[in-house]
């Protein structure tokens, strides 16, 4: 595996910034799941994943 220092996964680098500022007893339970969850849609956007992974932020909601 490579270094996380070095991580062309921007959600690794980001990571890496957050738990040097948030320590481990502040942490939520989730913390470990929700990164590796972000890092695996990363990697999938970075190896070319087909697929639009775009959001769309009016999908759902009603006009008025």
């Amino acid at each position: 595996m490579s270094d996380p220092q070095t991580s062309k996964n921007p959600v690794t680098v980001a990571r890496l910034q957050v738990e040097a500022v948030i320590p481990p007893e502040k942490r939520g339970p989730g913390w470990d799941r929700h990164w590796r969850e972000l890092e695996a849609y990363a990697d999938a956007a970075l190896e070319g994943a087909v697929g639009d992974w775009t959001v769309n932020l009016t999908s759902g909601r009603t006009q008025g």
